[in-house]
């Protein structure tokens, strides 16, 4: 897998606190909601974005590529 940015969007608004805890990732609120987009280098960093999500007990809305790949 190549390197691919990410939206990662999760139901509620995160505070900062939480949102330190994805580094790397900007943080952004928007309609009730709060958008996490980076770079993921690789199947294993996209893994542990999604067990980090689960860990943290936060619902995942959607998981999108933003650079022409398709939704996963």
């Amino acid at each position: 897998m190549r390197s691919r940015t990410y939206r990662l969007e999760a139901e509620g608004e995160l505070s900062d606190q939480i949102g330190r805890l994805f580094d790397g990732m900007s943080v952004r609120r928007t309609h009730g909601n709060t958008e996490l987009v980076g770079v993921v280098r690789d199947q294993a960093e996209l893994h542990g974005l999604l067990k980090r999500f689960a860990d943290l007990g936060l619902t995942l809305l959607s998981v999108d590529t933003i650079d022409g790949e398709a939704r996963h």
